[in-house]
């Protein structure tokens, strides 16, 4: 590789690595101000006990806002880097992409839903188990199916 090839790319590396983290932060911090006005703490007063377990909370509401940001990003410019890991199977592509995409953009509104919903509101709690919790459990069968079938496709006998 010629020095001005390798300058090239590492141009183009930045570039997306910038790019990444100004859309992550574009989109992460408005989430984590934006989050407990479209989803507001469920009005139960705490005891002193737990106390620093809600303090954590605040702390992984804003983890769960930059997992956001990372999300729309990977939406953004993940496609044809997983088309490059798996280029003969769109379905495939498509399953992993999707799985990805949905595994990182949705804790945001999965924990501030939790965060809304009063303890003793067992609908509200099906509903989130439903919307969040199943499908997060197929995301991840996904990738796992994904995951054995390139590795029985490129190293036949390992798996």
């Amino acid at each position: 590789m010629s020095v001005e090839a390798t300058k090239k790319s590492l141009i183009t590396r930045r570039t997306s690595w910038v790019a990444v983290l100004l859309i992550t932060l574009i989109v992460a911090v408005p989430a984590f101000m934006l989050g407990p006005i479209i989803w507001p703490p469920a009005p139960a007063p705490p005891t002193s006990a737990p106390i620093p377990y809600f303090l954590a909370m605040d702390v992984l509401k804003a983890v769960f806002a930059v997992f956001l940001g990372l999300g729309v990003s990977f939406l953004i410019f993940g496609l044809p880097v997983i088309r490059r890991i798996s280029p003969d199977s769109k379905t495939r592509v498509g399953a992993m992409y999707l799985s990805i995409g949905y595994l990182m953009v949705s804790w945001w509104p999965h924990i501030n839903m939790h965060a809304h919903n009063a303890p003793e509101d067992l609908q509200g709690l099906l509903y989130i188990r439903h919307l969040f919790h199943v499908p997060l459990i197929i995301s991840g069968a996904v990738l796992a199916y994904c995951f054995i079938s390139l590795v029985r496709q490129r190293a036949p006998g390992v798996l």
